[in-house]
């Protein structure tokens, strides 16, 4: 029991230190839990994948790695590729920032979530708007009974407000799928890397170890993904999130040249 402990605890601790760094998909997993955009189905990509590839390990499947470096050499390239696409659309971003808050319910996880665009100029709190009203703005409006009481959010003067949906469902995913897959390290570090370490551990006790790993990967993108809306009310203001799309863009761009230059 003393053992097995011990491998459980070893293996969390050797799983947060390969996993808890800045990183590309740390990054896109911190922006998407800051705007609150599908959080459960990007934590759950994450967490689903560290699992299998810790799993990976354990069996013995980095020898594999080894053995076969083109595979390395492919996700090289093409992971580089993707980070320096990355990097160019979180520029564009730092370039024109954006307050987003909710628009609904900030718990929603739905794919159609709307997002409020504040600008730098207006205040943080978003109007809420009736589909009807939203859907009859810009066309003529008879006088009367019907016509809404409340102002459409961008007539307010002074504010230059507009609204723009977050990434598609799809979208989100095939990121976070991309930022994990197409990632060398991932292979270096969770199969090659850990799936070694395990070896030294006789018998059963290494599956301890992998299981140690695999918790220590799924607490800490639950923690990122759903701890990071504690910071929803400072990048309500569109300066927070120029300083976080720069960050992110330089974090990817030195990721991408790293893995070009091996």
């Amino acid at each position: 029991m003393t053992s097995t402990l011990s491998s459980a605890l070893t293996g969390f601790g050797f799983g947060l230190t390969l996993i808890v760094a800045i990183g590309a998909q740390n990054a896109h997993v911190l922006r998407l839990g800051i705007a609150r955009t599908h959080v459960g189905a990007v934590v759950a990509v994450c967490a689903v994948s560290d699992v299998l590839l810790i799993a990976a390990g354990i069996a013995g499947f980095g020898a594999v790695v080894r053995s076969v470096p083109e595979v390395l050499v492919v996700a090289r390239w093409a992971g580089a590729l993707f980070l320096f696409g990355y990097a160019v659309l979180a520029l564009r971003r730092a370039w024109s920032p954006a307050g987003l808050v909710p628009a609904a319910d900030p718990e929603s996880e739905r794919t159609d979530t709307e997002l409020v665009r504040v600008g730098a100029a207006g205040d943080t709190a978003p109007r809420a708007i009736d589909d009807r009203a939203a859907a009859d703005r810009g066309r003529p409006r008879r006088a009367g009974a019907d016509q809404p009481a409340t102002r459409p959010v961008d007539s307010a003067p002074g504010r230059t407000t507009s609204r723009r949906s977050g990434p598609a469902l799809g979208a989100a995913v095939a990121t976070t799928l991309a930022l994990t897959w197409l990632n060398p390290h991932v292979y270096l570090d969770t199969v090659v890397l850990l799936g070694s370490f395990a070896s030294t551990h006789a018998g059963a006790d290494k599956w301890y170890l992998g299981a140690g790993a695999m918790l220590a990967s799924v607490l800490w993108f639950v923690a990122l993904g759903y701890g990071a809306r504690l910071l929803g009310p400072l990048f309500a203001r569109p300066g927070a999130w120029r300083v976080l799309d720069a960050a992110i863009a330089l974090i990817m761009l030195a990721l991408g040249a790293g893995l070009l230059l091996g």
